[in-house]
């Protein structure tokens, strides 16, 4: 089947969303990580180290790691998410994955699927937080070369607010309130309508240490999970 790709960037939101997250509201909203633990969640892949710190969840590269994944025990379909993140080291990228799966990818038994991308704007080729890699399949980006432009909306060293929304085909992220991507790829969807949400630490080689950490990470489904 032929792939319908649409894509929007670079919009200013009017009000962005930055409320602090409740453990369920009548709203819908769930919160994902409790401040205290990582009960709900599982590592797959790599060797990273994954911890508990003053209330947000840190993770750690460990030298000749691949990339790691501390994966929801819960699948999900269609939501919003959000989620604060902190990237320690300009030198490392993260991010986010989403409806994804630790089987059928490139390698098997490795996580794969949709993932939004954070990264320090002065890492090289940088600028590119928010847009959707496709980690571990046969589509590498799904937002084209020529569409995929670097912005400066992720804070170096800071913290940013990502927010991604996810509703059949079509996915839209923001950073710090902005649009970055707007996409819909039916023949994507059909191979990753439901999965994990993940927390990636990339792979450093024999670099390193560094440290990524995340907090207020909460969900609202818009659709059936289990």
């Amino acid at each position: 089947m032929k792939t319908c790709l649409t894509f929007l960037a670079a919009v200013t939101l009017a009000s962005p969303l930055f409320a602090a997250p409740a453990a369920e509201t009548a709203t819908g909203w769930t919160t994902l990580f409790n401040g205290k633990t990582l009960k709900g969640w599982n590592r797959i892949n790599g060797t990273a180290n994954y911890v508990v710190k003053d209330g947000t969840i840190v993770g750690t590269t460990s030298k000749g790691s691949p990339n790691s994944f501390l994966c929801t025990d819960k699948k999900y379909s269609d939501f919003e998410l959000e989620y604060e993140i902190k990237i320690h080291d300009k030198r490392l990228n993260s991010g986010v994955q989403f409806r994804s799966k630790h089987f059928g990818g490139r390698v098997e038994g490795r996580v794969n699927g949709p993932q939004c991308e954070a990264e320090n704007t002065e890492i090289k080729g940088g600028g590119e937080s928010g847009y959707i890699f496709a980690e571990a399949t046969k589509y590498y980006w799904l937002v084209p070369n020529d569409k995929r432009t670097p912005h400066k909306h992720f804070k170096d060293g800071e913290w940013n607010h990502f927010r991604i929304k996810a509703v059949g085909p079509r996915i839209q992220t923001w950073v710090n309130g902005e649009l970055v991507c707007d996409l819909t790829n039916e023949e994507f969807y059909k191979e990753y309508p439901k999965g994990y949400i993940a927390l990636q630490v990339h792979s450093v080689g024999n670099n390193g240490p560094f440290s990524v950490s995340w907090k207020n990470i909460r969900i609202r489904e818009m659709g059936k999970s289990n």
